[in-house]
C-alpha cells in the first residue's frame, strides 16, 4: 500500500511537472510569435536614425495614446501606496524603485509593443500621488521588455529608445522644463531637447485625458549620442551628499554610473574630485587651474553655471545635491557638466530662493561655485559669460516673443486638463498669471546681470 502511495504521489509530481512545463513552452510559443504589423524599419528599428522632426516639433503639439491593463494600472497604483515617506513635501527613500509594467503604444496611427513604462520623480510623485492627481511623470523604454517578447529586440521610436514624459509639476507656465532646456544649448551647453506632447491613457476600457506634456529625451542614451563626439565614455549621474564635492564627502556610491556598469571603476570621477579639493588652490592658483581643466571642461562648465545663475534654477547644484550629469567625452578626455529637471527654473521665491547672481551666498560646501566665486580669473570669466547670457540669450525682448509664442502654441491643450489631471487650480487663468511672471522675472534678472 504504501508502495502504491509513493507511485501515485510521484506520478502526481510528474504530471504536475508536465503541465507546467507544457503551460511555459506555450507562454514561450506565445511570446516568439507576438505580432507586430506596424513595426518597419524608420520606425521600430534599432539601425534607423535619430528623428529629432518627428519626434521633437517644435512648432506643434503632437499626441500620443498609451494602453495600460487595468490589472498593471492597479500594480502601479499599489506601489504608488506603498511609496516609502508618501507625504507631501517629503523626498522618496534613495532606493524605492517604481515598478515597470507593459503598455501598448500609439502615435500617429502606429503601434509600439510591449513599451516599458513606469512613474518617475521624488517629491514631486510623493505631491502628485498624494494630491490625488493622476498627471503623473513617466518614463518610457521602448525595449525593457525585449527578453519577454523577443519579437521586440532592439525595439526604438524613430532611433530613441528611452524618454521621459514629465509632468511640468509645480509650473503653471508649463514652459519652464523646455525653456530653461533649450537656453541652455543656445548657450551651447549640452542638454535634453524636449516637445510637447498631448497624452491620453485607456487603463479601464476609456482613453482619458492626462494632461499637456513635456517630452524629454534621455542623457545617457541620445543626448551623450548626438550631442557628443562620442558615447563611449563614462556618464555619471550625481545624487546625495557626495554630490556637493564638498571637502570630504567623496563617496563611490553617491555617482551613478550611467554608461559602462560593468567597469567597476570610478578613478575618472575620483580624479576630479582630487583636482577640486588639490591644496593647490590656496597655495598656486595658476597651477591648480591648470589640473582642474585638465579633468573637467571648465569653459564649458562656467558656461552652464552662468546660464543657470542668470535665469534662476533653485533645485539644482548650489541648493541640492542633485539634477545633474557628469559625461567623461573621450573625444577631450574631460568631464562635461550637463543639466537636469529643470522644471524649478526660471520663477523667484523658491524656499531660500535660487542661486544669488554675485553667488557670495554660496559657502565652502558648494565647491563648484565657491572655489570659482573665490578665484578671481574663474569669476571674471563667470561675470563675463553671465552679461552675455543676459544680453543675447536671456534678452527680455527676445524672451518675451520666446514666451508668447509657446503661449500660443499649448494655450488650447492646457484649456482642456481637468480637475484630476492638472496643477492648474485656475485653468488658463493660471497660465496668463505664469506668463506675466516669467516676463517680469526675465527682465528683473537681466537687470541684475548687467549690473555685475
Amino acid at each position: 500500500m504504501k508502495h502504491t502511495i509513493k507511485l501515485l504521489s510521484f506520478l502526481l509530481i510528474l504530471f504536475c511537472y508536465s503541465c507546467e512545463k507544457t503551460a511555459v513552452t506555450n507562454e514561450e510559443v506565445e511570446v516568439t510569435t507576438l505580432e507586430t504589423p506596424d513595426w518597419t524599419e524608420a520606425t521600430h528599428s534599432k539601425a534607423a536614425d535619430t528623428d529629432y522632426e518627428k519626434v521633437f516639433p517644435q512648432n506643434s503639439v503632437q499626441r500620443l495614446d498609451i494602453v495600460i491593463s487595468s490589472t498593471d494600472w492597479a500594480a502601479i497604483q499599489q506601489d504608488l501606496a506603498n511609496m516609502p515617506h508618501a507625504d507631501p513635501g517629503q523626498t522618496l527613500d534613495e532606493f524605492f524603485e517604481p515598478i515597470w509594467v507593459t503598455c501598448d503604444f500609439h502615435f500617429n496611427d502606429i503601434q509600439w509593443y510591449k513599451v516599458g513604462i513606469r512613474v518617475k520623480g521624488n517629491s514631486s510623485l510623493v505631491s502628485t500621488y498624494a494630491a490625488g492627481i493622476k498627471k503623473y511623470s513617466f518614463k518610457l523604454d521602448f525595449d525593457q521588455y525585449e527578453e519577454t517578447y523577443p519579437a521586440i529586440k532592439d525595439q526604438r521610436f524613430y532611433g530613441f529608445k528611452q524618454l521621459n514624459l514629465n509632468n511640468n509639476f509645480e509650473d503653471k507656465s508649463l514652459m519652464r522644463e523646455k525653456v530653461a532646456g533649450d537656453l541652455f544649448r543656445e548657450f551651447g551647453v549640452p542638454s535634453a531637447k524636449s516637445a510637447y506632447y498631448e497624452v491620453y491613457i485607456n487603463y479601464a476600457g476609456e482613453s482619458l485625458y492626462f494632461g499637456l506634456y513635456t517630452m524629454v529625451e534621455e542623457v545617457d542614451n541620445t543626448v551623450i549620442k548626438t550631442q557628443f563626439g562620442s558615447d563611449e565614455g563614462n556618464l555619471y549621474k550625481p545624487e546625495g551628499t557626495s554630490a556637493s564635492f564638498a571637502s570630504g564627502t567623496y563617496n563611490t556610491a553617491d555617482f551613478y554610473k550611467k554608461t559602462n556598469e560593468d567597469a567597476a571603476d570610478w578613478s575618472d570621477i575620483k580624479s576630479l574630485y582630487d583636482a577640486l579639493q588639490s591644496s593647490l588652490r590656496t597655495s598656486d592658483p595658476a597651477a591648480w587651474r591648470t589640473l582642474l581643466e585638465s579633468k573637467i571642461d571648465m569653459n564649458l562648465y562656467l558656461k552652464w553655471l552662468a546660464a543657470n545663475t542668470v535665469m534662476q534654477n533653485w533645485d539644482t547644484y548650489g541648493r541640492m545635491t542633485h539634477n545633474y550629469y557628469l559625461y567623461n567625452d573621450p573625444t577631450i578626455s574631460k568631464f562635461v557638466w550637463i543639466p537636469w529637471d529643470n522644471n524649478e527654473a526660471l520663477q523667484t521665491g523658491k524656499m531660500d530662493g535660487a542661486i544669488n547672481m554675485d553667488l557670495s551666498s554660496i559657502g565652502s560646501d558648494w565647491p563648484f561655485i565657491n572655489y570659482i566665486a573665490t578665484d578671481a580669473t574663474y569669476y571674471a570669466q563667470y561675470k563675463k559669460y553671465a552679461k552675455e547670457f543676459a544680453s543675447t540669450v536671456f534678452e527680455p525682448t527676445k524672451m518675451n516673443t520666446t514666451y508668447d509664442n509657446l503661449y500660443n502654441l499649448i494655450m488650447e491643450s492646457a484649456a482642456k486638463e481637468k480637475t484630476g489631471f492638472t496643477f492648474l487650480t485656475n485653468g488658463v487663468s493660471d497660465l496668463n498669471s505664469a506668463l506675466i511672471q516669467l516676463k517680469q522675472q526675465v527682465s528683473q534678472r537681466s537687470t541684475e546681470a548687467g549690473a555685475l
